[in-house]
């Protein structure tokens, strides 16, 4: 079964930082932001798998995301 998240992912001083918006916990930095994608696919692999040997529920995907725009 092939589940779908929602990465956010902010430029920060080292690089990338990801994040899945329906998984906080999930969360991990690159180089180049490519790399940050590779391990936050990486990050998600290995969550799922310790969820699965806890018995937890693992979170389920597809969040709605929205840029408002809001004068400052």
């Amino acid at each position: 079964m092939i589940s779908t998240y929602t990465a956010k992912y902010t430029k920060i001083n080292t690089g990338y930082m990801g994040q899945l918006v329906e998984w906080p916990e999930v969360i991990t930095e690159g180089k180049t932001l490519e790399e940050c994608r590779e391990m936050l696919q990486d990050a998600v692999r290995e969550m799922i798998i310790t969820y699965r040997q806890q018995n937890k529920e693992i979170p389920t995907g597809r969040a709605l995301l929205e840029q408002i725009p809001v004068e400052v």
